[in-house]
């Protein structure tokens, strides 16, 4: 029976034994598979990782093949425009300049020009004009090459006239300030004459 109860003791031992490795082997199935399940959902994290780079690849590829609009200056086109734009202003001053040095020339002519006139006792009347609001009192000037009415009216200030270029204008219906034409006679009203 010794035998007997040894041999049961033995068997339970060694099914004790067996279940206890089975609770071992268990924990370590337990615990690769939930190895394998981190691994499994690290790998569908790559692939939509992968799949994500796949996308920016043929978006980069698709601008790269197309062909680029360059609406961007570079430092050189910067520097290329500065220069320009410093050139047209060199020239801008220049042509101001001449102006200014034509304009003192004109005046200068104007101011040393002999006032052709000559005292006139009533200003020229043409049937269809109606009477001019000026004095009745003045001189004749004979238009000459680049004169204007400001010209005019200014020269015979300078000579002690009063007059003005509306003045001149009042006295000759009819005279357009922007069509003087060479010859063409202007009669220059005198408030100061008597």
């Amino acid at each position: 029976m010794k035998r007997i109860l040894f041999s049961l003791l033995l068997v339970a031992a060694t099914v004790t034994n067996l279940r206890a490795q089975d609770t071992g082997t268990q924990q370590q199935i337990d615990k690769l598979f939930g190895m394998i399940q981190d691994v499994q959902a690290a790998q569908e994290l790559q692939a939509k990782k992968t799949a994500a780079l796949e996308q920016e690849i043929a978006e980069l590829r698709d601008k790269v093949n197309t062909p680029q609009v360059n609406n961007s200056a570079s430092a050189d086109d910067l520097k290329s425009l500065a220069q320009k734009v410093q050139e047209i202003d060199q020239k801008r001053q220049a042509d101001r300049e001449l102006i200014l040095d034509q304009i003192k020339q004109l005046g200068r002519v104007a101011a040393s020009a002999p006032v052709h006139s000559k005292p006139v006792a009533a200003a020229p009347a043409d049937a269809g004009d109606t009477a001019p609001a000026a004095p009745q009192k003045g001189y004749e000037y004979v238009v000459q090459a680049g004169d204007t009415i400001g010209l005019i009216a200014k020269a015979y200030r300078e000579k002690g006239v009063h007059v003005s270029s509306t003045q001149i204008l009042k006295a000759n219906p009819g005279l357009d300030a922007n069509k003087l034409y060479v010859g063409k006679k202007v009669f220059i009203p005198d408030a100061n004459a008597k």
